[in-house]
């Protein structure tokens, strides 16, 4: 079993910038690639960001390069989602996942993942 828990979100002005995190207990962290996951009223979930165990290989979504940089730390069992430059399009429910396959690849989609947490509301104001 795996807990995540996200924090870090808030209300923001297009332009400015937040940091998410993502605090994880249960199983050893550093054999398990984590993402980010966003999802808009009426939207579907969609991928964000992915980092593999020991952050060697980071992937984005087209919509968020240059934007947004994802990264960890297995000492503190956390990852985290700096986010600039935010867009009113950015706006959403920010989800934290992690698979239930130990040492797996980072997947683009939701069903890669087994856990999820509670989420973590975004809002960009225009």
């Amino acid at each position: 079993q795996v807990q995540l828990v996200e924090s870090g979100g808030g209300l923001v002005q297009a332009g400015g910038s937040l940091r998410l995190s993502c605090a994880a207990s249960g199983r050893t962290f550093n054999t398990l690639p984590l993402a980010w996951f966003r999802q808009a009223p009426g939207k579907e979930r969609e991928f964000v960001a992915g980092i593999s165990r020991v952050s060697v290989n980071r992937y984005y979504a087209d919509s968020v390069k240059g934007r947004f940089t994802i990264s960890r730390d297995n000492a503190k069992n956390t990852v985290y989602l700096q986010m600039n430059n935010l867009r009113p399009e950015d706006t959403a429910v920010y989800y934290c996942a992690a698979p239930s396959k130990a040492y797996s690849g980072v997947g683009y989609n939701s069903v890669d993942y087994e856990y999820w947490g509670p989420g973590t509301q975004v809002t960009v104001s225009s």
